[in-house]
């Protein structure tokens, strides 16, 4: 057997809320071409990620890595903060 870890997925997207106690929900942006129109179309999707320390704020652009689900919607953790953004 080889001691590898398994591939985990990292996602990068911006802080939209800061759902609970050491939770945020980030939008992840997507760009896909329209089957029919040819177009650059962008597509969204809401995650949860745990944020141990509380550190982040909405409008940050953070780096999240998979885990094993902390929760029935939660599966992903607080990897990096890539910028720091405007809290409105």
């Amino acid at each position: 057997m080889s001691d590898k870890q398994p591939h985990k997925r990292i996602i990068i997207g911006r802080v939209a809320t800061k759902s609970g106690d050491k939770s945020v929900t980030i939008l992840v942006e997507r760009r896909v071409i329209h089957p029919k129109y040819r177009k650059i179309v962008k597509r969204f999707k809401r995650y949860i990620v745990h944020d141990e320390q509380n550190s982040v704020k909405v409008g940050d652009v953070i780096e999240a890595i998979e885990c094993k689900p902390l929760s029935k919607r939660k599966a992903f953790t607080l990897h990096k903060v890539v910028s720091v953004g405007v809290e409105l």
